[in-house]
């Protein structure tokens, strides 16, 4: 590195220590204008205001995703996300995202376990023009046996470049699999190689028939708009679409767990064994009020960096590990999971890693965080909702996604707050309560040669 360099980059990391931490006004101060309401077909709709560039950011979320998929039709929320891509009565085969870069725009889609989304980044004075091809393939989709048989077949090569060809995506597969005796997060969003290749027309239809509504749907655009300009565009849009008349089911839910499980996975394609420990937890849906603020915060204590728990007593005093995490999410609509992992060092093995993790999460368990830890971690999340502000992206991925799985606009705004209020006491009876022998599924990753 040139010293010119060094100087800046020292200068900057000093700016940061030496800079006042942001507070909560600081936080309420940095958001957007959201205004939020409903067309008369059910679709809701969120404008969050930036008018800083002439620019927007246009998301339609449907309320379906992969653990809303038919049973033994795996894969069909994924592979549907591709098949919207394909022919409308007025738009060509691939043509879709062709017209979004001819007018200077970008997009793409996602598909989750709760929810399937569909987006264009685009100049201000474009946004009809997507949200009308938008709304035309929510229902004019031209489907054949034809276009079904050749987009499975890339559904198939993607399986096999994501998750056939890599090690650690077939362990986690295994790892969900143990973990959800009953409830279909289980199963693999991009679905199970058997499944997928039965997937047929018949599938499309009526998938597409069932979910894709305004009334399953919820349209986001952020950016230099204003409520009224959007609410006008979308009931021109939108407004005329029929709506399902059919809110979204109700899912198989877990069983009493009782019993801690195990699993070995070897691979002769492993370079570097690890072990990953996963807990069944609630999510903000399906949890007690700020349990999932606590877990949020125990997580990042655990293992966000070089200075969590995990990272110092496995890697920086014992040096049996090279590598530790942890992560947990709170957007789901059901139980979710907290996972921690730890990677051995040179000489070291899974077992001295795995009772290294353990007995730092019996101490967390025993005696809390810190002061100091839970000041730190809460002045991140501050800091961390003030710097999302910069992306209008990152802004309607936030609120769709919240939605989606069904929270509300307030609940979004409201999440710092929640954050805030959490006392070292609240993280660590969220410990005590959910990171249980009985609840989880340890998985050791090996080389194929190795015995254990």
């Amino acid at each position: 590195m040139h010293l010119n360099r060094t100087a800046a980059v020292l200068g900057l990391a000093l700016a940061m220590v030496l800079a006042p931490a942001p507070d909560l006004a600081s936080v309420a101060r940095a958001e957007p204008k959201v205004s939020d309401f409903r067309l008369a077909n059910g679709m809701e709709v969120v404008v969050i205001e930036d008018h800083r560039a002439p620019v927007v950011t246009h998301m339609v979320w449907y309320r379906v995703g992969a653990a809303d998929e038919p049973w033994g039709r795996s894969g069909i929320a994924h592979f549907f996300e591709h098949l919207m891509f394909k022919a409308t009565g007025a738009i060509d085969d691939g043509a879709f995202s062709k017209i979004v870069a001819a007018n200077g725009g970008s997009d793409n889609a996602f598909t989750s376990y709760d929810y399937t989304a569909y987006y264009q980044r685009i100049a201000a004075d474009r946004l009809g023009l997507v949200m009308g091809m938008e709304a035309d393939r929510m229902r004019n989709l031209v489907l054949t046996d034809a276009v079904i048989a050749t987009e499975r077949d890339v559904i198939l090569e993607e399986r096999n470049q994501r998750t056939d060809n890599s090690p650690q995506g077939l362990f986690a597969e295994q790892m969900s699999a143990a973990l959800y005796l009953n409830h279909p997060y289980g199963v693999p969003v991009i679905g199970w190689r058997h499944e997928i290749e039965q997937l047929n027309l018949a599938d499309a239809e009526v998938f597409y028939a069932r979910y894709y509504a305004p009334d399953n749907a919820i349209l986001v655009v952020a950016g230099d708009v204003t409520p009224a300009a959007v609410r006008a565009l979308a009931e021109t849009h939108y407004g005329s679409i029929q709506p399902s008349g059919r809110p979204p089911e109700a899912r198989p839910q877990e069983p009493p767990q009782l019993a801690p499980r195990r699993l070995e996975m070897r691979d002769a394609r492993v370079r570097q064994p690890f072990v990953r420990r996963i807990y069944l937890v609630p999510s903000y849906q399906s949890s007690n009020p700020g349990e999932a603020a606590a877990l949020s915060i125990l997580s990042d204590i655990l293992g966000d960096g070089i200075t969590s728990r995990l990272a110092r007593a496995l890697q920086l005093d014992q040096r049996v590990a090279i590598d530790t995490g942890s992560h947990y999410s709170p957007a789901r609509r059901d139980r979710g999971d907290f996972s921690i992992y730890g990677v051995p060092a040179e000489g070291e093995d899974l077992a001295t890693v795995e009772a290294a993790m353990d007995a730092v999460l019996a101490e967390l368990i025993g005696e809390g965080p810190t002061a100091e830890e839970l000041a730190r971690i809460k002045r991140l999340s501050r800091a961390a909702r003030i710097f999302a502000q910069d992306s209008m992206a990152s802004q309607a991925r936030l609120y769709g996604g919240a939605l989606a799985i069904g929270q509300s606009v307030a609940e979004v705004r409201n999440w710092p707050a929640v954050m805030e209020a959490v006392s070292a006491e609240d993280v660590r009876r969220a410990a005590e309560r959910y990171l249980i022998p009985e609840h989880s599924v340890t998985g050791w990753m090996l080389r194929a040669e190795e015995a254990g």
